[in-house]
């Protein structure tokens, strides 16, 4: 198996250590990197590219090349305007092109329906469960580290963009300043929003930690009276996933695929809503009762994701039925 990625992302999933052969690609679209992927595509039975930039690098590495060409949509983009419409026909050409989608949730499917995919079928990814669970004296050296032995605290995870909704979870964060005592919401995620987040927090003495990125977000999330998901669009939120794995109640926006991927197992508002927001953390806070049948549910809907090892068992049998045979093929 060959694996091409940006030069950094070995440092983070140390692909070569897994056995694969590492091709450095630059994220750029221009013509050296293009082939680059076209040479270390050269003999490959078949091509996966996950997301849309990728697979259209792909696309255009592979040419007239008669290898299937399978694609993966984890999420989607957020463009308006001449932006939008170049990412929609961008789509379309990838979709097209591609033997088979896979769609992490049953709105990317029919997104990719829509743009004229062949064969689009849903590719659920999970996050890894923590490995040994999260100790309990690692939860609370989070809270003490954050100075909430004796107030409650609300996590929020993601890169500080857009589309992440944290206007509306500033907004709803002014609200709590009326509960007592004043619950704090820590924010783990960087990003470009940075800036006029904490102009914010800081001008309207709002409850809010941005606390950059971190390495303990399992143990953060472990750590919270509710974990809050504001999020303006999401697939299968790394966040959601970890909340309900690890008994935190939920409370999340009713997009994308976040319902499917909860069920029942979490409190759901509408996105921009943040007096809704607001209410729905309140009412958590002031109801342990449903706060123990939020956490039991969601151990139980976790229990209903694949495992890693059926989300590559999926992925193999779409690779021995592009090749029209039994063995495993050579990826790309």
């Amino acid at each position: 198996m060959t694996v091409c990625a940006p030069a950094e992302l070995d440092h983070d999933y140390d692909f070569v250590a897994t056995g694969a052969r590492f091709v450095p690609v630059p994220r750029r679209g221009d013509p050296v990197a293009i082939g680059a992927l076209r040479g270390a595509c050269a003999g490959a039975d078949v091509v996966h590219a996950h997301g849309l930039h990728a697979s259209v690098r792909a696309g255009l590495a592979l040419g007239q090349q008669r290898v299937p060409l399978v694609v993966t949509w984890h999420t989607r983009t957020h463009a308006e305007g001449a932006r939008g419409r170049l990412l929609r026909l961008m789509e379309r050409r990838t979709v097209r092109a591609a033997a088979v989608v896979l769609g992490t949730s049953s709105e990317l499917v029919d997104r990719a329906r829509r743009r004229g995919a062949r064969d689009a079928r849903l590719g659920p990814v999970s996050f890894p469960a923590p490995r040994g669970g999260v100790a309990e004296s690692e939860a609370g050296k989070a809270r003490a580290e954050l100075g909430v032995m004796d107030r409650p605290l609300l996590v929020a995870v993601g890169a500080l963009e857009p589309h992440r909704g944290y206007r509306t979870l500033l907004d709803a964060s002014r609200l709590w300043l009326r509960h007592d005592p004043v619950p704090l919401v820590a924010v783990a995620g960087e990003g470009p929003q940075r800036p006029v987040l904490q102009r914010r927090i800081d001008l309207e003495g709002l409850p809010v930690q941005l606390l950059g990125r971190r390495a303990d977000v399992t143990s953060l999330i472990a750590a919270a009276d509710v974990a809050v998901l504001p999020s303006r669009w999401e697939a299968r939120s790394p966040l959601a996933q970890e909340a309900l794995r690890l008994g935190v109640p939920l409370v999340a926006t009713a997009v994308g695929g976040v319902p499917e991927l909860v069920g029942d197992a979490a409190e759901l508002i509408p996105y921009g809503d943040a007096d809704a927001l607001a209410g729905a953390v309140t009412a958590l806070l002031g109801d342990p009762g449903r706060r123990a049948a939020l956490a039991a549910a969601g151990r139980m809907q976790a229990t209903t994701w694949p495992t890693e090892d059926e989300t590559i068992a999926q992925v193999l049998s779409v690779y021995d039925e592009l090749c029209a045979g039994p063995r495993r093929p050579r990826t790309a």
